[in-house]
């Protein structure tokens, strides 16, 4: 079974309507984005989930004890790299918490470039210059079983919604989707109807015709 991963999470109201729509996972966003929250805000959301739901942290090129920090004060299960961090960042920060690491795909050439890293998981997101991600930009899903060749889960990001996701899914078979803007009224504002419309067709029969 496809796992969901709904990311950008910013409030309680829309936590508890991810996970009781059948969200594996719930993503909170500490850099730079219109879906930036703070720990005392994603403490007080994660206190109140149900179990079994896991909760990813996503951080790029923060400073290793401030991500140590952040991750114990909210009760992080996981955490999600989107910057330019090196193998020995990722490395030791996996000796704390399961660590998901994104690949901003332009190419064949920037999945190769993964391999060095020690990652529990890779992220396959869109690559847009000057930007970490986040962008609502399909990729081409071709490169997903390249992605596969690395050993490790493969998640599937990068422009998915209700309107594309049985196709993304059937193409590429990844371990877990992720989405974010995809289900949103507004940036940080998930949308109940779309949420459930996703998760529904995810885990839909993807054999079928599309």
């Amino acid at each position: 079974m496809v796992r969901v991963k709904i990311c950008g999470i910013t409030n309680l109201t829309d936590a508890q309507a991810a996970c009781r729509l059948g969200a594996d996972a719930i993503g909170f966003i500490f850099t730079e984005s219109p879906r930036r929250v703070n720990a005392a805000k994603v403490r007080a959301i994660s206190a109140k989930l149900p179990p079994y739901v896991t909760t990813v942290g996503v951080f790029a090129d923060e400073k290793m004890s401030n991500v140590l920090r952040m991750a114990k004060k909210c009760r992080l299960d996981c955490l999600q790299l989107h910057g330019d961090e090196p193998p020995d960042y990722c490395r030791k920060l996996k000796k704390y918490y399961k660590i998901i690491k994104v690949i901003r795909v332009k190419d064949a050439g920037s999945i190769n470039e993964a391999r060095s890293t020690d990652a529990d998981a890779f992220l396959l997101d869109a690559y847009i210059s000057g930007k970490k991600g986040g962008t609502g930009t399909v990729f081409d899903w071709k490169l997903v079983s390249r992605a596969k060749r690395l050993g490790k889960p493969v998640i599937l990001s990068g422009g998915l919604n209700p309107g594309n996701i049985r196709k993304a899914v059937k193409r590429s078979r990844p371990y877990a989707v992720d989405v974010s803007s995809g289900v949103e009224t507004r940036p940080g504002k998930k949308d109940i109807m779309l949420m459930g419309d996703f998760i529904r067709k995810v885990r839909s029969d993807n054999s079928g015709k599309e």
